[in-house]
Order: C-alpha cells, then structure tokens, then sequence
C-alpha cells in the first residue's frame, strides 16, 4: 500500500545551515540525520520516483550550483498530494540561501521554515515569497528569527553584569557561574547552534602580554563551562582582548571591575 510523504531537507553552503532528506510515513523529527558537509548541499532521503528525485535535483543546481549539490535521495512508494513536486521546486527558492542555521521541512501540505535572517524585513519577505508560491492548501508556520533577535536575547540576559573570575585566573566564582547559567538557558531557548564570539578582557593591571593571555583564558572558561552544561558549542569562538578595549577608565577600581568583562557577540 503507498505511504504518504514526508519531506525535511535543509543544507550547510557559505555559512547557511539547511538539509534535505526525505523520509516516507515519518515526522521530520525522526527523520534520519543528514550528512551535512561544509560548502554542499545534501540531498538524502526518499522521493516516489525517479521523476520527482530529478526534477528536485534540477532545482537545486540551479538555485546553489551543480559541484554544490550532494545526492543521497532514495526511490520508494510513497504518495504526494497533487503538484507536490512541483510546489517544492517553488519552495526551493534562491531567497533561502539568506536564511543559516536552519531548516525548511515540508510534510504534506504543511511547511515548515525555522533558522535566522539577518533583519525583520528579510524574515518577512522570505515568509511572503514562500506564501505566494503555495496554494491555499498549504500552511507555512515560521520559526525565522533575526540574528538581531538572538543578540537582544544575550545582551539583556547579561544585563551589563561582569562575570566574575578569581583573581588574576581563569576560575569562575560562584556568582560569575550564576550569571553563566542564566546565559545557558538563554542559549536553550534560542533552539539551533549559535555561531557565538565569546571575548574576554582584562582591565590595565599587569602587562599587556599576560592580560591577552588571561583574557583568552576566561574565554576559553566560559565556552567549555557552556560544553559543560550539555550547549552545542561547535559554532562558537573565543577571543582575548586584554586590555586593549576598556569600556570604563582604569585610575578607578570600579572602572578596572567594569573593564574585566567577558563579551558576548552573535555572528551573522
């Protein structure tokens, strides 16, 4: 007996993370995981036929490049609604390579769009143009955010507070460990990997030499303190600064507790 189709795919080209995979009588949850390889587009799962399997293949080419495209699709007997095919070529549109970190899935006549943009008005005409290609049948429910959002999210977690190390070490004290697990949860509730620059600074004590050193040092902390509590930190970098940007003057010792910060920045 034909199954139905379920489509999920998303691909990683220029910093763009999507895949594509296919799987037939499966919600894309339990979808099996896509080899993602930097720089292609892959393509895995199940389509019905030889047909479709070309035309999506086709489509792709043309949006990203034919050296850009990996094919892992399979044949199977699965159903599609009418014109499936020939909506999802609309869908992949050259619109989504705006879109990192994300995923578009499609399960029947129901679509699915999550990762980030770079502003709200890129999120929305994505959401347009994907609407407008679709017929009433189709639902599309956004999960876009924009890299801005994402910033706002740690910036008003952090709250101009300094997470606080021992002196002159890399050892978190209780309180700056606090503070961290409050950037934890913040980090869970914004869903994919974040490509994060963490940056460590110093205030003008010492010489310039040691406090880069030590900045890095509390940066490295930080992320492995975020690996520690079970967040992907495969997308983020660390950076030490030392002295060299204070925020307050260093002739006050609340000025120099100001200027020995960790920074947190998103990466677009």
């Amino acid at each position: 007996m034909p199954r139905p189709t379920t489509l999920f795919f998303g691909l990683l080209l220029a910093g763009c993370t999507l895949s594509l995979a296919a799987a037939a009588a499966e919600p894309p949850a339990t979808v099996r995981e896509t080899e993602v390889q930097a720089g292609k587009v892959v393509a895995s799962g199940t389509v019905p036929d030889g047909a479709t399997k070309a035309a999506l293949l086709a489509r792709l080419r043309e949006v990203y490049g034919a050296t850009a495209v990996v094919d892992n699709l399979g044949i199977d007997n699965v159903v599609m609604p009418p014109n499936w095919s020939e909506y999802v070529q609309k869908l992949i549109a050259p619109e989504l390579k705006a879109v990192r970190r994300g995923s578009l899935s499609v399960d029947g006549t129901n679509v699915a769009v999550r990762g980030e943009v770079a502003s709200e008005a890129e999120r929305q005409q994505l959401l347009s143009t994907l609407a407008t290609r679709l017929n009433p049948t189709y639902v599309v429910k956004s999960g876009l955010r924009t890299v801005a959002s994402s910033q706002a999210v740690l910036d008003t977690t952090l709250a101009n507070r300094i997470v606080e190390f021992e002196p002159s070490k890399s050892t978190l004290t209780p309180a700056g460990a606090a503070i961290l697990d409050e950037m934890v949860a913040a980090l869970q509730s914004l869903g994919s990997t974040q490509r994060l620059l963490i940056v460590g600074h110093t205030d003008a004590s010492g010489n310039a030499a040691s406090n880069r050193q030590l900045s890095l040092a509390r940066a490295n902390a930080v992320k492995a303190y975020f690996e520690a509590r079970a967040i992907d930190v495969s997308a983020m970098e660390v950076s030490g600064a030392g002295a060299a940007r204070p925020v307050a003057p260093n002739t006050t010792a609340e000025g120099r507790a100001r200027n020995r910060r960790i920074e947190f920045r998103v990466l677009s």
